[in-house]
Formats: C-alpha cells, structure tokens, sequence
C-alpha cells in the first residue's frame, strides 16, 4: 500500500482525494520509484477539470523525482538505490511511490536536488523542445513568450537568451516585472494594463515576431496572432486562460499566411535516446549557471489542492512541487 492522490470525478480542487491505493510490485519494463518530491503542473489541472480526458477513477501528475527502490523484469537502465525524475507519465505521480517505465525516466546529476529537479524536469523538457525542435531559436532573433514568469517561462526566458535572442516576455502584473528582467527579458509586457501586440510592433519597428510561444490560450490568442510578422509560427502550447478558441484556416492567411501548431512533449521524447539528449542539454544548462531555478514553493502531499488554486490563481511566479511525508 502507499498513500496517493485520487480523483473519481473531474472538477475543481475540491475532487482530489488523499488516501490509501495499493501499489503492485514493478512488471516488466517498470521500476519502483519511492517520491521525495512531485512536480505540479498545469497539465495536471486540465486532467482533473477534464480539459484532457482521463479515464476515471485516476490517480494525478506526471513528475516527479525519487530514489528507486525495486526494478521489474529487463530493466537494465536504472537499479536500486539510483536517484531518478520521470515527466513522463504514467498517471500517478501524486503519490508517495510509483511505479513507472523505466525508458521514461533520467538520473538526477550529483549536485542537482530532489525538488528542483522534480521542479525542473517536465518545464525544462518543454522548453527545449519549444526553443530547440519546434522551432530552432538562433542569435538575432526576436522571440515573444507569454507567462514568461511561470515554470516554463523562466526557463525558457533564461536559455532564449542564452542563444542569443531578444526575448519578449509577457507577465500579468507589475510584481512580476523585475523577475523576469533578472531572467533575461529584454522587453516585458504587463498584459492586464498593456496591448499586447501593439508593443511588440513598437518594440520591433512594426515587424512583428517570427515566432511567439502561448501557453496563455483564450485570453492570449489574437494579441499572439496580431504580434507575427509574415510567415511566423504560433507555438500554442497550453490553455491557462481556457482553450483557443475555433478558427478559420483562412484567419491565418490573412494575418500573413502564418504557421500555427500544438506540439506536446511526449512526440518530442518518444525514445530514451531523445529523452537523454534533451533531458542531458537542460541538466548541463543548470549545472553551468546558465539556467537558474528558484527554489520551488512547497506543499504537502496531502495538500495537493491547495497547490492546485495556487496554480490556477496564476499569482505565483516559478514552480510548485509536493512533498510526501
């Protein structure tokens, strides 16, 4: 037995349940891992509002970091006693262990602790496919990326500028400004007292971007398409504000025959050797310096919800994680 998070409806906060389930031993291909740390993201809220269809009942969450404490049958990557993090599922990452595919997850550098790298992993794999695959980031560019003061955000802030591009960003309010700065934003944008796009045509001699990254959604969608020059690409990539609204193809030829997609991390990590690669680039950034990550704000396991409204409040800057015990 352990002790995890359960959802048996979708709703809001209110629907997380924390109690006893049973924990078979690993089969094949799996290994145990014991959490010291779980990763809160907003994937996790659109699996419990039903954004994103779950089967139910469920456990929660994706992320998270811990020592393994049994392997299953033809698990030669990891053994007992190794420190690993996993952003990969399967659901149930909310709990105090899990088992979990053993080609999904990474060991934790020497130097790299438990909460921030369960802090780290699944936002900092989604930065560097953002800034790396779905569209390559080089020296020169001008990049716009909203919530840039979220746990994505300030990753991608950072390792943006650390290739070489005039960074964008976009905040909610005025506290989140200087944060941001510190990161390496050479514009930020107050979105509730700001048009957005009309200041990144001033910032960029009215050229627009050519390529903007959202994970904002509804709230964010025109002033994101408003704010592409000709041929620019739309990286839509979450729904904090709720979904992007249907469109017309023909909306994206008259804004300038402009690029849109969704991309998801799992098409991007979907063998252990991208894993590695991707998960080895981060890894390298922060032991280096060049990417650095606040300490994460912490909440027990048992209090999952109200991480969950702090999430949903978007008032927090950076990351939360859970901490069983």
């Amino acid at each position: 037995m352990t002790r995890a998070i359960r959802i048996e409806k979708t709703g809001g906060p209110e629907v997380l349940s924390f109690g006893e389930v049973t924990l078979k031993a690993p089969g094949d291909g799996e290994m145990r891992v014991r959490n010291t740390a779980i990763g809160v993201n907003f994937i996790d809220v659109y699996h419990r509002t039903g954004l994103y269809k779950i089967p139910l009942p469920s456990g929660l969450g994706l992320e998270a970091a811990g020592v393994v404490e049994a392997v299953g049958a033809n698990v030669s990557r990891f053994k007992a006693g190794d420190r690993v993090a996993y952003a990969s599922g399967p659901l149930g990452a909310y709990s105090e262990a899990h088992n979990i595919v053993a080609t999904r997850a990474v060991k934790i550098p020497d130097g790299v602790e438990d909460a921030v790298a369960a802090a780290l992993l699944l936002k900092g794999l989604t930065a560097h496919y953002l800034l790396r695959r779905t569209h390559r980031v080089s020296a020169g560019e001008t990049i716009l990326f909203h919530a840039a003061a979220g746990g994505v955000g300030q990753i991608a802030v950072q390792w943006a500028r650390h290739l070489g591009a005039t960074v964008i960003g976009t905040v909610g309010n005025d506290n989140k400004v200087e944060l941001v700065k510190s990161l390496g934003c050479h514009h930020v944008i107050v979105s509730s007292r700001e048009n957005i796009a009309s200041r990144v045509r001033e910032i960029t001699g009215g050229k627009g971007v050519p390529v903007a990254y959202d994970s904002v959604g509804r709230d964010t969608f025109m002033a994101t398409l408003d704010s592409l020059s000709p041929l620019g690409l739309f990286v839509s990539f979450g729904n904090a504000s709720g979904p992007v609204p249907a469109f017309e193809p023909g909306l994206l030829s008259a804004k300038g025959s402009l690029f849109f997609t969704r991309p998801t991390l799992a098409n991007y990590v979907s063998t252990p050797q991208e894993l590695d690669t991707a998960a080895g680039e981060l890894f390298d950034l922060v032991a280096r310096g060049v990417i650095r990550k606040a300490e994460p704000k912490r909440f027990p396991l048992s209090q999952a919800a109200d991480a969950h409204r702090a999430l949903e409040s978007r008032q927090t800057t950076g990351s939360l994680v859970l901490i069983p015990g």
